[in-house]
């Protein structure tokens, strides 16, 4: 499928109404994280479908779509990497996360994060070298921070949960509440698999602890415990 092609089957399927829900969800207005972005309308399900059938663009058509005002272009051009690295022999896989890194510039929102970070970095890293992780963690780019922490869903995954745990310690002091949330998340994720260690990092933290943060990290915690971390008693 040409990019024309792949441009023109996002632009119909995009709904008016849904674009300016999406514009408000996304926190687009001025001042906003999301400021400036704009939307077709589309919902994930749909993008993915889009993708499944977009498998055939060049690295040159997928650069021009990241490169979209749209937001669900760059989504979509994202979610066929993430579809082409999970494919690939490991020559293929080295570009794929070099092309990656190369535009972080334009995964600039939460979802585009989300779907993808742990899908190529997090799983392309987990027997290698992370050092890029913590370079990310004190990038002046809250997408990189956010990436920082959400690669490392696939580590925990796989029950490897040290640079997760080294990477929410330094975003302790971070002033972004998606940041909160995502280390929040990512801690959480760690409790379900070995809450020991969560609460090894929680006892340490906890009271300096983004509040956001502490309440997605507790969130799945026993009623009373919870309100105990909250209430600074434990």
């Amino acid at each position: 499928m040409p990019l024309k092609t792949f441009r023109q089957q996002l632009k119909k399927a995009g709904n008016k109404r849904t674009a300016e829900t999406l514009q408000w969800f996304f926190k687009t207005a001025k001042g906003e994280y999301g400021e400036g972005d704009k939307f077709l309308g589309l919902k994930v399900p749909q993008i993915r479908e889009i993708a499944k059938n977009s498998k055939d663009l060049t690295f040159e058509e997928i650069q021009k779509a990241l490169e979209s005002k749209f937001h669900e272009e760059r989504l979509c051009a994202l979610l066929i990497l993430v579809d082409r690295y999970s494919k690939s022999n490991e020559k293929s896989k080295e570009g794929i996360v070099k092309f990656y890194l190369d535009n972080t510039k334009h995964i600039n929102n939460w979802d585009l994060v989300d779907l993808t970070a742990p899908k190529i970095l997090g799983k392309h890293l987990l027997n290698r070298n992370r050092k890029i992780l913590f370079k990310f963690a004190v990038s002046e780019n809250l997408w990189e921070r956010r990436i920082s922490i959400l690669a490392t869903f696939w580590f925990i995954r796989d029950k490897q949960f040290r640079d997760s745990l080294k990477i929410a310690k330094i975003l302790l002091n971070d002033e972004h509440d998606l940041i909160h949330k995502a280390a929040g998340w990512m801690l959480r994720e760690i409790g379900k698999r070995d809450m020991k260690t969560e609460e090894g990092f929680l006892k340490k933290h906890y009271k300096k602890m983004p509040r956001t943060m502490l309440r997605y990290a507790i969130e799945k915690f026993p009623e009373k415990k919870r309100l105990a971390y909250l209430e600074g008693k434990i």
